[in-house]
């Protein structure tokens, strides 16, 4: 018999080793809900990620260019991963790291993603071509870009 408080959390520790990154087809497939619930996440985590460094109230260029230097990350719902929370370009030697665990909590995941792959999830969520990430600052210093799905104004 399964332990009604136990199994959940088993569930969610099993679910964070076997996510995958959404497809196209899971990204035009999100429901009204879905698209609520994205937002909703993504305000809870630009607040807990506003407590570890400081987001810029203004939004700047994409951070797609020939000659970046980031690593790109996308933020999802880990009990429904094609559930894009946010998308982070990363600077590649972010200095001070940030406390990701306490950041995301139980309920999201932070996965790696290439910059293409990138490139093709923001296009999807975020038809609109530029002017899309917050940059964010740790000590003055800029460590990175965001964007949030409480930004999103359709989906192609």
């Amino acid at each position: 018999m399964k332990n009604p408080i136990l199994y959940p959390v088993l569930l969610a520790n099993m679910l964070a080793t076997t996510l995958s990154l959404p497809t196209l087809q899971d990204l035009r497939l999100l429901t009204r809900s879905d698209l609520a619930i994205m937002s909703t996440l993504s305000d809870t985590f630009r607040h807990n990620l506003d407590l570890y460094v400081d987001i810029d109230p203004f939004t700047t260029k994409d951070p797609f260019g020939d000659q970046d230097d980031f690593n790109y990350y996308i933020i999802v719902d880990r009990t429904e991963p094609r559930r894009i929370v946010s998308l982070i370009a990363m600077k590649k030697d972010p200095l001070p790291h940030l406390s990701w665990d306490n950041i995301l909590g139980n309920r999201l995941a932070k996965l790696m993603v290439p910059k293409t792959d990138a490139y093709i999830l923001k296009s999807e969520i975020m038809p609109k071509d530029t002017n899309n990430f917050y940059s964010y600052r740790r000590s003055g210093v800029i460590s990175g870009l965001v964007m949030f799905a409480f930004q999103m104004c359709g989906r192609k």
